[in-house]
């Protein structure tokens, strides 16, 4: 049994590995296929529309972050519909067309879809190992996603005591730290050490700088509540519409959303497409991002999400976060940009997911910034704060409520 769960563990980091890799190659295929810019206007939404109708066709449930699916998969007690958000053929339908979205230029991330295909595959060695516990397993897989794809142990851990459990139960702590290290070890054994953002010594040196703590902590509360409301308030009107004549509508809603997303591109010139990894590296290494970037990838990322195509947010929101700082630190005119960019995608990401302390570390953890513990932890809650006065839900955990929702019988029963 044991055996069986630590080989799902290590599976979990080898699948995460080849997941990194092949994003890697679908970005840079959409920047070959764009010889022409004005390419976008036709790829991307074409590709957004196939996108959503395999989605709905083939593999039902493997829209959006994926994140989500984890969550409501743990607090599902029917096991065929926990099997429905978790299994292999949607664990491959997942990969496959995040994957697709990608080479369209589509403003996703492959860390969110990673949590749900951890989780998955770790449900599947449970019942090949005959282990009890599935919400156990849900937990650890979706913990490993996280070290895995960044190579983020500590936050892979705090992520799922924070966002994950809410709940944490004590006899899942062996389960995750064992999936968590295994997971991580086969990462590091295939592409070795490294850190996310690269590694900057920046720090907070005079008083300009620390005021920054508390704007970057108050704009990016309030830009990721804005995200938040959108995309929750957004989801429900367009389903309600996209309900009256669902195969025409979800088609054509797939399509003004990739139209969105290349004209934001075509703005950008092109940096609003995909992760945006390059952008926001730069910016932490000491670059400069334009004002406009940080707006532009906000609405590619918004459109993106309200599409229905299979992807993430968890990557963009970080690259939207480095843009949010970046504006700040030409304000202020700083001593420490790249220290600002760091409390700006922060506090960004701590709005949005309205997750503090998987916020703080998350991105201490990616960026080796051991200077900057303190000042990221203090702009998190103060973005927690903000967000939590706008919204009072957790963007994760609303979503979730949609899938548990979808679970429950059409029909009630008739009265006695």
């Amino acid at each position: 049994m044991r055996l069986v769960f630590w080989g799902g563990a290590l599976a979990v980091g080898v699948v995460s590995v080849g997941f990194a890799a092949a994003a890697t190659q679908a970005t840079r295929l959409f920047h070959y296929l764009l010889f022409n810019p004005w390419i976008a206007l036709v790829l991307t939404p074409a590709g957004f529309v196939l996108s959503v109708w395999l989605a709905n066709r083939f593999f039902p449930g493997s829209q959006g972050s994926g994140i989500p699916q984890a969550i409501a998969a743990r607090h599902m007690k029917d096991a065929a519909a926990r099997g429905s958000l978790l299994s292999l053929r949607l664990t491959f339908g997942k990969i496959f067309l995040t994957l697709f979205g990608m080479a369209c230029g589509a403003s996703i991330g492959r860390e969110g879809p990673t949590v749900q295909v951890g989780a998955a595959i770790l449900v599947q060695s449970g019942k090949i190992g005959r282990m009890m516990g599935e919400r156990g397993l849900i937990l650890a897989g979706a913990a490993a996603g996280v070290a895995a794809a960044f190579n983020t142990p500590l936050a892979g851990i705090v992520f799922a005591i924070e966002e994950m459990g809410r709940a944490f139960e004590q006899r899942n702590a062996g389960l995750v730290l064992i999936a968590v290290i295994l997971a991580g070890l086969a990462s590091l054994g295939l592409v070795g050490n490294y850190s996310y953002f690269g590694s900057t010594s920046s720090m907070l040196i005079v008083t300009i700088d620390w005021v920054g703590v508390v704007i970057c902590g108050v704009a990016g509360g309030c830009a990721g509540a804005l995200f938040a409301k959108l995309v929750l308030r957004g989801s429900g009107l367009l389903n309600r519409w996209v309900s009256q004549a669902p195969r025409q509508r979800a088609l054509l809603l797939a399509g003004c959303c990739g139209l969105i997303v290349a004209v934001c591109g075509l703005l950008s010139h092109g940096a609003t497409y995909g992760t945006s990894y390059e952008a926001a590296r730069g910016a932490v290494e000491g670059g400069h991002i334009v004002w406009d970037f940080a707006p532009l990838k906000f609405a590619a990322t918004l459109a993106s999400t309200l599409s229905g195509i299979p992807g993430g947010f968890f990557a963009p929101t970080l690259s939207i976060g480095a843009g949010l700082g970046s504006i700040v630190a030409d304000l202020l005119h700083v001593h420490a940009p790249g220290a600002i960019v760091l409390l700006g995608m922060t506090a960004y990401f701590a709005g949005v997911v309205q997750a503090p302390i998987t916020s703080a570390v998350i991105i201490g953890e990616m960026s080796n910034a051991t200077g900057m513990r303190l000042p990221l932890l203090l702009a998190a809650l103060i973005g927690y704060g903000v967000s939590k006065f706008f919204q009072r839900e957790s963007l994760y955990h609303a979503m979730a409520r949609d899938f548990l929702n979808r679970q429950k019988p059409a029909t009630a029963p008739p009265p006695a």
